[in-house]
């Protein structure tokens, strides 16, 4: 049996830790699509490897490839692209920074999952060797304008409410294994458009374009590095946003601002707003848009009911919890738009 290497330390005692760092982290992503032949030992390899470095972020590992989000030490940095160049797996990958640096991961978290997007799709659906033209930042602004061009958002619902591309499309699903389908059904009798996909950092859009062109929509295109790359490129060059609002990431952090733009509104009150939280009432958790003043007001909770409950000692929230009959397992507030 693989000993499965893994964090033994409470998260409190984690994130006490973290707080005592004297030093800077830089945030960062990559992913690779590469056949990974026994992804548990290659899993276990990163976590060792990245564990001495002192890294903290999620990875997911599949047979198809890698998916990482991590926070590197500043006086690491060096050491940890010396150590990617020496992984096969990882040979020349794209390392993408953070658009804004702040506290993302207070852990190492390395898992063998079954794919790295969790799209659900057939693996005869797709082919990682057919996959959309790459699109730098220049070349996707042109492309915007053209006609018969349609935009699609390949992100979820409530990424897409605090950031998008003007005139991007919207697919109105809160779960990744319901965007293909959904995205077949908006490009139906659009199949000769050209088709511009993005997404956060890429790799959502590289399976997804290899989908949309074994469904026959042949002139798929995709943003090379995401909105990341995008944002550090119209950043570099001086080039007028074509993204509007914010970044949403899946970390701590929540959102990285590209633009001035607020184009989303507090899911309590409806002010303008583009501020994720996190409810704190623990048995609650949802994650949704809240203002300053709803937040000061409610304590951070999506609800009186959860201000009360997270007020409550947290002996008594852990037996309320545990009695329980019918928890709600919605992960995300509703959406307006759905």
């Amino acid at each position: 049996m693989i000993k499965k290497l893994y964090n033994k330390k409470s998260k409190d005692i984690l994130i006490e830790n973290l707080e005592a760092e004297t030093f800077n982290r830089i945030t960062c992503s990559f992913y690779n699509y590469i056949k990974i032949n026994s992804p548990f030992d290659f899993r276990n390899k990163l976590y060792s490897l990245f564990h001495t470095l002192n890294i903290f972020g999620r990875i997911y590992v599949a047979d198809e490839g890698i998916n990482a989000q991590i926070s590197v030490p500043s006086h690491n940095w060096a050491n940890f692209l010396k150590t990617i160049s020496e992984i096969s797996e990882l040979y020349n990958v794209q390392i993408k920074k953070a658009i804004s640096e702040g506290i993302s991961f207070y852990k190492l978290v390395v898992k063998v999952k079954k794919e790295i997007v969790a799209y659900r799709i057939p693996k005869n659906k797709y082919n990682m060797k057919i996959i959309g033209k790459h699109l730098s930042t220049e070349q996707f602004n042109s492309a915007i304008n053209k006609e018969q061009t349609t935009i699609i958002d390949m992100r979820n619902i409530y990424e897409s409410e605090v950031g998008k591309f003007k005139n991007a499309e919207i697919p109105q699903v809160e779960k990744s294994k319901d965007l293909l389908p959904e995205v077949r059904r908006m490009l139906k009798g659009r199949e000769h458009h050209q088709v511009l996909l993005y997404c956060t950092g890429g790799i959502r859009c590289e399976k997804a374009s290899s989908f949309l062109i074994n469904e026959g929509i042949e002139n798929v295109k995709q943003l090379k590095g995401g909105i990341i790359q995008y944002a550090h490129d119209i950043k570099k060059n001086g080039v007028k946003s074509k993204f509007i609002g914010k970044n949403f990431v899946f970390d701590a952090r929540l959102g990285e601002r590209v633009s001035d733009d607020i184009i989303s509104n507090c899911h309590i009150c409806n002010k303008s707003s583009d501020i994720h939280r996190d409810c704190k009432n623990d048995a609650c958790h949802i994650l949704f848009i809240q203002c300053q003043e709803c937040e000061r007001d409610l304590n951070g909770c999506c609800s009186d009911k959860c201000k009360e409950i997270a007020s409550l000692p947290i002996e008594t929230q852990k037996d309320l919890r545990k009695n329980r009959n019918s928890p709600d397992k919605r992960r995300y507030f509703k959406s307006p738009q759905l």
